[in-house]
């Protein structure tokens, strides 16, 4: 099967002429690869091996809504597109692990809000070391040239495919 990819992959190289068809490959084979979801693996092996992936996907809607102010389980629920009941079992059961906690809003005591633990924040690191460690030895063998130039445009690629996203997913049902 890796020599079937690595076929693929060097006779799609082949046609400069087709460069958006071959970013859409690309994204294809991306997709099939990340769904996997081996980087979420190895850092819950190494932090919490009773975790599923699933509360990764939490904890990560977790960090990006406290960059907005407290975060709630109907701003998680929202985030992750689930219904409220599903995202309040999860958050339980993550609460359960030690994870998260739950604690009086600042703003206005009467609201409960989520916050992590420090088992959730080396979870969390844990996954960024694992997404780096991998990111650089995909480009071990790269001049830094390229490397430099790749962030910038893979950066202004996911930048724009987010925005197309963001404006379009709100109005698709599911």
């Amino acid at each position: 099967m890796n020599e079937t990819l690595t076929k693929t992959r060097t006779t799609e190289l082949d046609d400069p002429s087709d460069s958006v068809p071959r970013i859409g490959r690309a994204m294809t084979r991306m997709r099939m690869m990340t769904g996997r979801r081996l980087i979420g693996r190895l850092a819950i092996q190494s932090v919490a091996p009773d975790l599923e992936l699933s509360h990764l996907d939490v904890l990560d809607a977790v960090r990006r809504a406290q960059e907005n102010g407290e975060v709630t389980v109907g701003a998680i629920a929202e985030m992750l597109r689930i219904d409220p009941s599903r995202a309040s079992r999860v958050v339980s059961d993550m609460v359960g692990r030690n994870v998260l906690r739950r604690e009086a809003s600042q703003a206005d005591a009467r609201r409960i809000v989520v916050v992590m633990t420090s088992l959730g924040k080396n979870l969390l690191a844990e996954i960024r070391a694992q997404k780096l460690a991998f990111v650089s030895e995909v480009v071990r063998d790269w001049p830094q040239e390229e490397i430099d130039t790749f962030s910038l445009l893979f950066e202004k690629f996911i930048g724009g495919y987010e925005a197309i996203f963001l404006s379009r997913d709100k109005d698709t049902p599911g």
